[in-house]
């Protein structure tokens, strides 16, 4: 089975297995996307909602990859639907990969490649340099912005 993201109506997915996506997918659709939606849906699509404990289990691993700042509410229940359903998550958002990845769900990209290898993002502090694991609102040391850093 398939769990479809809204990067998959938008490029035209084509597959012959089972396909899922979640309620939310629609609201992000316009024009012929939101069409195709609407005829998968018909044509026996299943329409999953994930259930909350999936969806905090994804942003605690979010949250551990440094992913969390930059998923939508979406993005985090395509993940949790992907994980419960047992399903390829199909999506050519980087975030979500890792994420998918830290979680032992399959991803398959449409437009663009998908991720090498998982990455756990630090946080550096734009005042003094510092570099911190885990993110934060202000530097503890002198308290300005943190912002998030590619670890490669």
């Amino acid at each position: 089975m398939y769990v479809l993201d809204s990067s998959a109506f938008i490029h035209d997915f084509h597959t012959t297995e089972q396909t899922a996506t979640i309620p939310l997918v629609r609201e992000e659709l316009e024009d012929e996307s939101a069409y195709r939606y609407d005829a998968m849906e018909g044509s026996g699509m299943h329409i999953h909602i994930p259930n909350e404990d999936t969806t905090e289990k994804v942003e605690r691993a979010a949250g551990e990859s440094g992913d969390l700042e930059v998923l939508s509410e979406t993005d985090v229940r395509l993940v949790a639907a992907s994980f419960e359903l047992d399903a390829t998550l199909v999506t050519d958002d980087y975030a979500m990969q890792n994420v998918a990845e830290k979680l032992n769900v399959d991803v398959e990209v449409i437009a663009r490649e998908g991720i090498d290898e998982q990455r756990h993002w630090t946080y550096q502090c734009q005042g003094c340099g510092r570099e911190f694991d885990e993110e934060k609102d202000r530097c503890p040391i002198c308290g300005s912005e943190l912002a998030r850093k590619n670890p490669s």
